[in-house]
Parts: C-alpha cells; sequence; structure tokens
C-alpha cells in the first residue's frame, strides 16, 4: 500500500504475485500488496485472488450441510437413518423374513386382521442390507437438502405421508398374497419432493430427475421390486412438497397443515376401499 511521504508521492511497493509490478493497494482481508490485475472489488475496498476464493467457499459451505460431524440442521435426516439401522439388526437378530412376516406390508391380514398398523410399521424395515445401504445413502444426500429447505416439523411431516403413500399404493394394487417393506416409497418421495423444490427455486433438477428415472427403470425390469410403492411415494412426496412450498404466505401454516391432512385423508380412504373389496373377495371364497 502506498504511504504518504511528507516530502513526496508515495512509496512504491510490489504485488505480492507479480514481483516486478509496483503497487500501492492492500487486500482488506489479508493486508497483501496487490496490483491491480490481482483486484477484486469488494463490499469495502480491494481483495486478492486467494481471499476471493476463500470467501466464496466460505459461501458455498453455510449452504452445504457439512460432510463431517453432526448438523443439527439436519438432525431428523440423522435420528431416521439411525433408527432404520437399529431396526435392521433388531430383524438380523430376530431374523428377517419372521419380523417382516410380522410387520411388513400384508395385504390379507391389513384388510382381514384389521392390521393397517402394518402400512406404517412396514416403512421402517428393509429386506436385506444392500436394500438398507441404497435407501440410507439416498436418504442422507437428498433427505438432509430437504431439511435445510422445510424445517425440521414439515419436514418429518413430509417424509411420514410420502412413506405412508407408498404402503398405501404398494397395498391397493398389489397381490393380495405379496408381502412388502421397505423405507423406498418415502424415498421416493422424497427426490420427487426435491424435484418440485428446485423447480420452484429454478435450481438445476436434471440430476434428481436422471435418479428417479434410473431407478423406477429398475423396478419395473428388475423382479422382487415393488415399483408400485416406489410410483405411490413419488406422487405423494411430489404433492405434499408443492402443498409446503406453494402455500400463499397470508395463513401459510393453515393451508399446509390443511393440505397434508387432505392428502392423509385420500389415502386412508384408498385404504378402506381396498379393505372392502378384500374383504367382500374373502367372503366370496369362503362362501
Amino acid at each position: 500500500m502506498a504511504t504518504p511521504d511528507a516530502a513526496g508521492p508515495p512509496v512504491a511497493t510490489y504485488c505480492y504475485r507479480h514481483s516486478d509490478r509496483e503497487a500501492y493497494v492492500r487486500c482488506s482481508r489479508c493486508e497483501r500488496v496487490i496490483c491491480p490485475d490481482c483486484m477484486t472489488a469488494a463490499a469495502v475496498g480491494f481483495q486478492c485472488p486467494e481471499c476471493v476464493a476463500q470467501g466464496r467457499a466460505e459461501v458455498r459451505a453455510s449452504r452445504v450441510p457439512s460432510l463431517s460431524g453432526f448438523d443439527r440442521r439436519t438432525s431428523v435426516t440423522v435420528s431416521l437413518i439411525v433408527l432404520c439401522v437399529v431396526i435392521y439388526g433388531a430383524e438380523w437378530i430376530l431374523g428377517v423374513n419372521t419380523v417382516v412376516g410380522d410387520y411388513g406390508s400384508w395385504p390379507v391380514a391389513i384388510a382381514l386382521d384389521g392390521q393397517q398398523w402394518r402400512l406404517f410399521t412396514a416403512m421402517f424395515l428393509h429386506l436385506n442390507l444392500l436394500h438398507l445401504l441404497f435407501n440410507m445413502y439416498v436418504l442422507y444426500l437428498v433427505g438432509r437438502q430437504l431439511e435445510l429447505i422445510f424445517g425440521h416439523a414439515r419436514y418429518l411431516a413430509l417424509y411420514l405421508i410420502a412413506g405412508l403413500g407408498g404402503s398405501v399404493a404398494s397395498y391397493v394394487f398389489s397381490d393380495p398374497l405379496s408381502v412388502s417393506a421397505g423405507a423406498s416409497g418415502a424415498i421416493f418421495g422424497l427426490m420427487g419432493a426435491l424435484v418440485v423444490a428446485g423447480h420452484a427455486a429454478k435450481s438445476d433438477i436434471n440430476q434428481v430427475l436422471v435418479l428417479i428415472a434410473i431407478n423406477l427403470a429398475f423396478g419395473f425390469f428388475v423382479g422382487g421390486i415393488d415399483w408400485r410403492a416406489h410410483l405411490g411415494g413419488l406422487v405423494t412426496g411430489a404433492v405434499v412438497a408443492a402443498v409446503l412450498t406453494y402455500a400463499p404466505r397470508n395463513h401459510r401454516t393453515l393451508v399446509q397443515v390443511g393440505g397434508c391432512v387432505l392428502v392423509v385423508a385420500l389415502l386412508v380412504g384408498a385404504v378402506v376401499v381396498r379393505d372392502n373389496a378384500l374383504t367382500n373377495l374373502a367372503n366370496q371364497l369362503v362362501g
């Protein structure tokens, strides 16, 4: 930086990046001398290239969840992952087939024995380790972003309603004798929600769309995958996200709660219709 001299003009110094260039300005952040080619205008004064890059990195870090350590802003996502892992540990100890048979989505038991709670418990079970790892990986990537967007309570409601939507779709459209389980309905719901939220924010959602397309294709062409739950969760999650995202500023919370309640009511109605259909079918077979 130029220092005024009582006897004459400022004393020249040299740029820290270009030692042959005289410079009279210091970086407002690190105070290193910089020439005009190295100067970037800042809120106060000018900054050097290194400080500009560091400032941009700090802004990006403040917008993206930390990959190391526990982030309170994404505590619900972490809690869901821990819960699913613990439950799978119990499955492994007690026997996966036994636990899935007792708590998975089994249409016959749901309709004829009044075990509608299976639609909820099935969301937290997994059939094998690969199934668990894939779902938890996507939950970690997508869930944290949505939790930062919607906040803890709204994000948890989104996850549970999307998971319920996947379970209901599986129950309504699957073979009555089939048994299904997994968080995939909720996971697809989160991906659908991210598409809606990203579109509203005018963000690039192409990667999410590709991920959805690939996984939907697996469901249709690979056996043993409940694509009905995937589609049900995807649609339900997108609808709930639209309610949360586009609710008017006035009475926003009321509209959001009302919209979510309406979605749940529609899902409950679908369950009641399926219950009656399977009950009538069973009566016909017995009679």
